[in-house]
């Protein structure tokens, strides 16, 4: 017995080396973390500690806590989480104590038969994201009934597992993974409806692409793999940004494809543009963050919240890991905070490290002074901000190219601000036709034919003093003008909706108050 255990863990290794002969298992461990890592990580630890379900061998979804019952059985039952159990499992490897080894595995094995093994069509070689879900019927609808993206964020973990701990998985579960890699790489080959701009997704595709090659040892994913990620390079160098620009959420999970490639890319090549894109991307975030509001400024192409200091942006979970808690723009991690689900990233950013540039972390701790940003993204889109002492505020121009649908994640103008009772207040535009918005020192300039709808987010707001020729809000003035043939308005709790009809412009000069 101990001699086939023996073999079994040569083979493993041998595997790992063939990945790439320049990584060897680091085997990190939460005593070599800096102090603010391992507060992180074992926050993250504690709260998948929390919500593990031993029968399912998945942790529980935080999330179906608001909806269920009041009682604590029905709040913590019914519905678990594929892709965040197999964030779990690699930091129970990391962690590696007593029984942490078992636990990972039983996850790593609940995780693989959630794949979805057949081939031909559209959902090949994805995962459900939990297993309640139904399997998609023929006519499934991406998003909907199925995540194509799971192939990629449970791929590159099973990556990092197979890399820096192959000695802590069985040769049989080791092979599991590489073939569900395998399976998600051929999924997304066959489905044909990726490509290189959509780029948390690439930067986490090119990664599993050349690592599936590497370890396959085939010439063909190799040749494919090396295009995929020099276009992908091309794209980011032509502004020095990526097309999905300044999302709290989705450039963090940029930093983690950008960290695969500095640490595991089979080439020198691979391994410089990912670290070069990796410090760009950092320096485009510190510029526009403001320390003393713990929040990034708009315009962001992609948002889940308006206040860093009250949900979990994967931004927020990147800068706790090289800032203290008082300074870190991310909320106390309780299983009712928003988002806080994307905190299990934690694992994956405890191994590969938190590369930010001197000249970055220096802006993330200390303001430097009141300044505009103003940033090509595209041929046709322009992002602009202020980043002042008491109010941050941006726009983006698109060219009249994109619009904001009524659930759409694209913010193209936004303010906020530090109320006098202490909270972040803020300002959204989430509804409007094609439009341009430019921030300069002293407010947003809007154009946009139609209808706009702006909510307002500010602690002891009083309707009252909210009209449509300005907003008179805890800490901030806001006088607007604008050509609407219509205003009207309506509270609920601390938010104000305003929607202006028949539009074609406007303009809002931002004052803060003392």
């Amino acid at each position: 017995m101990k001699k086939r255990n023996l073999v079994g863990l040569v083979l493993v290794l041998v595997f790992a080396l063939r990945v790439n002969a320049s990584v060897t298992p680091r085997h990190v461990n939460p005593a070599a973390m800096n102090e603010n890592t391992r507060a992180l990580f074992q926050e993250s630890m504690a709260l998948n500690d929390l919500l593990y379900d031993e029968k399912v061998k998945l942790v529980r979804s935080p999330h179906e806590r608001q909806h269920a019952p009041a009682s604590e059985a029905a709040l913590w039952s019914n519905y678990h989480m594929v892709r965040e159990s197999s964030w779990y499992a690699l930091g129970l490897l990391v962690r590696d104590q007593s029984g942490d080894r078992k636990r990972a595995a039983d996850i790593l094995d609940a995780v693989l038969k959630q794949q979805f093994l057949t081939p031909g069509t559209p959902w090949y070689g994805t995962f459900r994201r939990a297993p309640e879900e139904k399997d998609p019927v023929p006519n499934a609808t991406m998003w909907r009934n199925f995540d194509p993206n799971w192939r990629v964020f449970i791929g590159t973990t099973f990556e990092m597992i197979l890399i820096e701990y192959p000695d802590r998985v069985s040769p049989e579960l080791a092979q599991r993974m590489y073939a569900a890699i395998d399976r998600g790489i051929e999924g997304e080959i066959a489905e044909k409806r990726l490509l290189p701009f959509y780029s948390n997704i690439s930067l986490m595709y090119g990664a599993l692409w050349d690592f599936a090659a590497v370890h396959d040892g085939r010439a063909d994913w190799k040749k494919q793999s090396k295009e995929w990620t020099e276009e992908t390079y091309r794209l980011y160098k032509q502004y020095g940004a990526f097309f999905e620009y300044n999302s709290p959420t989705y450039c963090g999970v940029d930093l983690y494809g950008l960290a695969l490639w500095r640490s595991y890319g089979s080439t020198a090549r691979m391994q410089a543009m990912g670290g070069e894109m990796e410090a760009g991307l950092w320096r485009d975030i510190a510029n526009l963050y403001q320390p003393e509001l713990r929040n990034i400024s708009g315009p962001y192409d992609r948002a889940y919240g308006m206040d860093m200091e009250s949900y979990v942006s994967v931004d927020g979970v990147w800068m706790r890991s090289a800032l203290d808690a008082k300074s870190a723009p991310l909320p106390t991690l309780t299983v009712t905070t928003d988002h806080v689900a994307d905190a299990w990233f934690a694992p994956q950013i405890a191994v590969l490290g938190t590369r930010i540039p001197a000249d970055a972390l220096k802006k993330m701790t200390e303001f430097e002074g009141e300044h505009l940003v103003n940033r090509k993204i595209t041929d046709e889109r322009t992002a602009t901000a202020w980043i002042g002492k008491q109010v941050i505020f941006g726009g983006e121009a698109t060219g009249k190219t994109k619009d904001v649908g009524p659930a759409s994640q694209f913010h193209p103008a936004t303010i906020q601000w530090r109320t006098p009772s202490g909270e972040i207040g803020w300002v959204q535009l989430y509804e409007a036709p094609m439009i341009d918005a430019v921030a300069d020192a002293h407010g947003i300039t809007i154009s946009a034919t139609g209808t706009i709808r702006i909510r307002i987010h500010a602690k002891g707001v009083d309707q009252a003093k909210v009209g449509a020729t300005g907003w008179e809000l805890p800490g901030l003035k806001v006088a607007v003008t604008s050509d609407s043939k219509s205003f009207c308005k309506d509270k609920t709790g601390d938010n104000v909706d305003l929607v202006y009809s028949g539009i074609t412009g406007t303009r809002w000069e931002i004052t803060p108050v003392q």
